[in-house]
């Protein structure tokens, strides 16, 4: 795998999960050589990892180096004059394209210019490129027809895919700043063109470059497609800020190792459940600079939640702070925010204007507080059922939080307790989980690896038979430093990777292997293993190094022999949490 898109979330492991979402939309891409897959929109709302999961398609599509060739572009929130995008946009375009051809992968984002760009169309008898630059410099210098230019940028993908006969896929991040931020005026003093949305309504519909759409404010987004695209030439797929719960899991682990935060199996789960396996979330607490953090207790963990949803300064509080100004600028009657908070608290079930007059004995007209609600919706903080008068609060636990910590005291009179409220669940979580330690399959497989590294990490002077079978050196470790996933080279370039790399003070160094199949390890999977061994031995040859095998399928016989002749420790799970 390839990363030559640089993806917002910085470190390419840290984006977890999302299992689902990839398969679906897999489905979706391996259609586009067939001409079968229509123009999608993600609707979600900021934060909720649409941005990261988009350009990883890019990073795989460019990997695959396959039959569909992908295209990215982000409509930012600054100002642009109108020419300058259609520059911008085709030279992105172009030099993303002859990355893909050339696999040179600094072309994605260090594009080429103008010029640059003719060179290689002249080089390469791409007529195609040489043309439609001689008329981008053209239009430029003579300060004329620059919705031909724009005309020229934003249809490039389509013609190209028709004449070259291959397909792309354009992936347009933040769209709805298209209406927002470009200008017919070099000095920005006019309106901006809101209309520039328009130039995309045929090409929606393309089956050879078809588009794949984003924004971080859901309701704006869906009003300028519906404007100015039609609906109905995007299907609209809803993206969950959320993971499933293993998937939370395994991102409170990844965070912490790769953040190098102390963490306990225990409050890993606990992280995970004030975090509601929301990633950003999650992220949050694990980097929060509140400075009594301490993440191995439980208070210490609800204190670090409930800074990061009330502290001003906190990254939580102001990424949503944000958010709301964006979304909620609106709603400032005070009725309108009684709705809003009502509907966040009960939003198992639909109510109708009526129905809120009397719940909240609103002091107003039922069309009143249906106008509210329209408000409401097109701000994309409560959903509208079947009929146009059924409303409900969103499901969107983290959004609901800071709904509260904004609105709660003006409203009821009162600032929400969250640190009892989190005390409290933290709680319940542990009754639920008695029989949690030391039942590794309590957990999916795939969190073997996390669990042993932080089981190792937190453990005080203890002998590696503690957790391994056939050890024979059972000298006490006091282990300092634990990596997961590290890499080697052997001395002719192969590369290498060993699951964990536990550094004790004495010396030693315990390398472990894991593997979460469900069958059984058979010899050659060892003896792989003994080669890194072997390696890492050579590397570091002041080591004492002691070789671990966590095997959640078992071992077979043959494999078994092999790691009592060579020493290996063996397990089967982790017995100590």
């Amino acid at each position: 795998m390839q990363y030559p898109l640089t993806e917002k979330i910085g470190e390419p492991e840290l984006l977890v999960g999302r299992e689902k979402e990839f398969k679906h939309f897999g489905k979706w891409i391996k259609n586009i050589p067939k001409r079968l897959s229509k123009s999608r929109v993600i609707i979600a709302r900021r934060k909720s990892g649409k941005t990261s999961f988009v350009q990883r398609i890019f990073n795989q599509l460019w990997t695959e180096n396959g039959a569909v060739i992908p295209f990215y572009f982000e409509f930012d929130e600054n100002k642009m004059w109108y020419p300058n995008l259609a520059i911008d946009y085709y030279c992105a375009f172009a030099s993303q394209y002859i990355s893909f051809i050339t696999r040179n992968p600094k072309l994605v984002t260090d594009h080429l210019s103008l010029k640059q760009i003719k060179e290689f169309g002249v080089s390469n008898s791409i007529t195609t490129l040489v043309n439609d630059v001689d008329f981008l410099i053209e239009n430029k210098e003579l300060g004329s027809s620059h919705e031909l230019m724009w005309k020229t940028a934003c249809e490039a993908p389509h013609r190209y895919a028709s004449v070259l006969d291959t397909k792309f896929l354009v992936i347009l991040d933040e769209f709805q700043n298209i209406t927002k931020y470009i200008y017919p005026d070099q000095e920005y003093q006019t309106a901006a063109i809101e209309t520039l949305a328009g130039s995309y309504h045929s090409l929606a519909e393309s089956k050879v470059a078809p588009m794949l759409v984003t924004g971080s404010y859901a309701g704006w987004l869906l009003k300028v497609i519906s404007k100015y695209l039609e609906a109905g030439r995007l299907s609209q797929i809803r993206f969950s800020p959320y993971l499933t719960e293993d998937e939370g899991l395994e991102a409170v682990y990844k965070y912490a190792s790769f953040y190098d935060e102390p963490i306990t199996n225990d409050t890993a789960m606990q992280i995970n459940k004030l975090c509601m396996a929301d990633p950003f979330f999650i992220s949050c607490v694990i980097i929060s600079s509140y400075e009594d953090k301490n993440l191995t207790i439980s208070k210490g963990v609800a204190d670090t939640v409930d800074y990061e949803l009330s502290e001003e300064n906190a990254e939580m509080y102001l990424t949503w702070g944000e958010y709301i100004h964006h979304t909620v600028n609106e709603v400032n009657d005070k009725n309108a925010k009684n709705i809003l908070l009502f509907l966040s608290k009960h939003n198992e079930k639909y109510f109708t204007p009526e129905d809120l007059k009397r719940e909240l004995t609103l002091n107003l007209e039922v069309n009143e507080i249906h106008k509210q609600l329209i408000v409401l919706k097109e701000a994309d903080l409560i959903n509208r059922g079947v009929s146009n008068i059924k409303y409900k609060g969103l499901e969107d636990g983290t959004l609901n939080l800071i709904l509260r910590k904004s609105y709660e005291e003006e409203i009821d009179g009162f600032e929400p307790d969250f640190k009892q409220e989190f005390y409290d669940k933290i709680t319940a979580l542990k009754k639920e989980n008695k029989q949690l330690q030391g039942k590794l399959n309590y957990f999916s497989g795939k969190m073997a690896e996390n669990l042993l590294a932080t089981a190792l990490r937190n453990k005080k002077r203890f002998s590696l038979s503690k957790f391994f079978q056939n050890v024979k050196d059972n000298t006490a470790l006091n282990i300092q430093k634990v990596k997961e996933r590290v890499h080697i080279q052997r001395e002719d370039g192969k590369n290498m990777e060993l699951d964990i790399v536990a550094e004790s003070s004495c010396g030693r160094v315990v390398l472990v292997e894991v593997k979460k199949t469900k069958t059984k390890i058979g010899l050659n999977q060892l003896e792989d293993f003994q080669e890194k061994v072997e390696v890492y031995k050579t590397l570091f040859p002041d080591a004492i190094v002691l070789a671990a095998y966590l095997s959640l399928g078992g071992f077979t016989d043959e494999a078994g022999d092999f790691c009592l002749k060579h020493g290996i420790g063996v397990a089967e799970r982790i017995e100590e949490l």
